[in-house]
């Protein structure tokens, strides 16, 4: 069985390179252990999305009084909740299978492998190997759960997030251990729907790759919704033996113990590059990711890697656009595309994180601003001054713009707030345009909406605020 291209890893990188590469004339298959969509259509992006609607939608129940409406005897179905996200991840997996088909593109279940040939061996179910070849095989393997030594996930009483997706039956009371995307949005899912949470966080503030003043702004929300939020502080063992978790947690004022019926490891991620041939082929790698060039080819000739497995952000929009990349790279060299696609620009991509409130970042903190030695520019806005905000109820958060003050280059954009996460992209753009403040405040952004608080953020970073 032999092939153009071979993807192994069928995630947000893996099925856009397979589909790309059909479309570029190659004949394409694609190796799949699980599910087609992989983790971030199964377990991960999507799923939790759907939990985190639930969470919103009852959380505006409770809240029905501040927008005159009178809603009574309503209730959480935990059960319900996680049966309505699993159908959505189900239908989303779904069609990807529709575009594998659509594509013509091969699909092989099973665990892809590379060998000391270069070729690729799937062991199937059964055990069965299969031997394909390609002239070109790309790695699209994703991440897992990252496993902390001192907090072992039994499935049970201290999970991982694939089992925080699932549970038979909501907890009373939740530790949530990290604080980075995945921690803070369990958090709010839990504590919305009732669980009592507490988040323990290794660094001095939440959100810790966030700018400073958002991490400050989101705890404050969180806090106010009833969370115990301890920074500076790190579970060192988890008792299990009762019927909930004792967990000891370092503070800086000595060692405490929390009780709670469940504890949910949130610690990051590890690349997904064990088992898969990279030894036997020669791929190199360093700190636990594949190293590749600025168009995904690794030290040898014929493979490549893309997503959580190479260095850079692990997001599903950087493993997506590096597909896209790596395979247009393939193609022109073999006369398939007309030019080399524009590499990835690592400083311009998007970060969201889908907590109530939302947060939505590019770019360079005002911190990192200042360490580069721009002279900046900083607006603030909040969306408490915002007419769309205040007729929605969602006043809390602000936007955040940061320029260099000597040529008006858009360095960042830190948001938190109601629907941020769509927002943010009008930044993005605006950075690849190397847009300056003259041309956000010369264009019309409608009214009433939440994305006029950009522009007037920029107006108050020029000393020209109109509406604050």
């Amino acid at each position: 069985m032999a092939y153009d291209i071979i993807v192994i890893g069928s995630g947000p990188g893996g099925y856009v390179a397979a589909i790309r590469a059909t479309q570029l004339g190659f004949k394409t298959a694609i190796v799949e252990k699980e599910s087609l969509g992989g983790v971030c259509l199964n377990w991960g992006c999507i799923p939790t999305k759907a939990l985190l609607k639930s969470a919103s939608v009852f959380e505006s129940f409770s809240h029905a009084a501040d927008y005159g409406l009178e809603a009574k005897d309503f209730k959480a179905d935990f059960g319900a909740v996680v049966k309505r996200s699993r159908g959505v991840a189900d239908k989303m997996s779904k069609g990807v299978q529709f575009l594998m088909k659509k594509n013509k593109i091969d699909v092989i279940m099973g665990m892809g492998k590379l060998n000391a040939k270069k070729e690729v061996e799937v062991t199937g179910t059964d055990g069965k190997v299969t031997v394909l070849q390609a002239k070109h095989t790309i790695l699209a393997t994703g991440a897992r759960c990252r496993q902390l030594p001192n907090l072992p996930i039994d499935g049970k009483k201290v999970v991982g997030y694939r089992d925080a997706m699932v549970l038979p039956q909501q907890p009373k009371s939740m530790i949530v251990v990290g604080s980075g995307a995945i921690g803070v949005e369990f958090a709010y899912f839990y504590n919305s729907m009732g669980t009592k949470v507490t988040i323990v966080e290794f660094m001095p503030r939440i959100v810790p790759v966030e700018d400073e003043d958002i991490s400050k702004e989101l705890e404050r929300v969180f806090r106010k919704k009833g969370m115990t939020i301890m920074t500076n502080s790190s579970v060192e063992s988890v008792d299990i033996s009762g019927s909930g978790v004792k967990a000891t947690v370092k503070t800086e004022k000595g060692d405490i113990v929390l009780e709670a019926d469940i504890v949910l490891s949130a610690a990051g991620i590890v690349a997904n590059i064990e088992n898969v041939g990279l030894e036997e082929a020669g791929v190199k790698t360093e700190k636990g990711k594949v190293l590749v060039d600025k168009y995904f080819k690794t030290n040898v000739d014929g493979i490549y890697a893309i997503g959580d497995i190479t260095p850079g952000q692990a997001l599903a929009h950087v493993a997506s656009k590096g597909a896209v990349i790596c395979v247009e790279a393939i193609a022109h060299k073999e006369g398939k595309h007309k030019h080399m696609p524009e590499p990835l620009d690592y400083g311009n991509v998007p970060g969201c994180t889908y907590c109530s409130p939302e947060v939505a970042s590019v770019g360079l903190t005002e911190k990192q601003a200042k360490d580069a030695g721009y002279e900046i520019k900083v607006g603030k806005f909040p969306f408490s001054a915002s007419g769309k905000a205040s007729a929605s109820g969602a006043t809390e958060g602000f936007v955040k713009v940061i320029f260099d003050a000597k040529y008006g280059e858009w360095l960042g954009t830190h948001m938190i707030g109601s629907n941020v996460t769509e927002l943010i992209a009008e930044t993005v753009v605006a950075r690849k345009l190397e847009t300056t403040w003259h041309e956000i405040l010369d264009s019309i952004h409608p009214h009433p909406t939440m994305s006029e608080s950009i522009r007037d953020a920029v107006e108050v970073a020029l000393g020209e605020a109109i509406h604050l």
